[in-house]
């Protein structure tokens, strides 16, 4: 029982953490803008966009919605960094200009 107890304690503090990236002397972590990373990181070794739809909801009669999807989309980019021998890759994504979540490992969309 008290490893159970152990171990969702640290699976809480796991997943309220968020991912951060290190480059150079700064830190980025998410709400960070496009061109903090750029001026920390440099480039990207490969860079991604795509238009991710937006779900609006619009309220109708008591009880009832009426959900629009697709027009208009969001553009989300990410962004992959190589990060030399005995570092994960890290992938860098942003929406609105910002940077939405940092992801180390296989890289790209899920």
């Amino acid at each position: 029982m008290r490893r159970l107890g152990a171990l969702l304690a640290l699976s809480s503090v796991a997943s309220v953490q968020a991912e951060s990236l290190k480059c150079g002397g700064s830190i980025l972590s998410e709400g960070d803008s496009k061109l903090s990373v750029l001026r920390a990181c440099g480039e990207p070794q490969l860079r991604d966009a795509f238009c991710k739809p937006v779900t609006v909801v619009v309220p109708g009669l008591p009880g009832s919605t009426t959900v629009i999807t697709g027009v208009p989309c969001q553009v989300v980019d990410e962004w992959l960094y190589e990060r030399g021998d005995g570092n994960l890759p890290a992938t860098v994504r942003f929406e609105a200009g910002v940077v939405q979540s940092i992801r180390y490992g296989q890289g790209g969309r899920r």
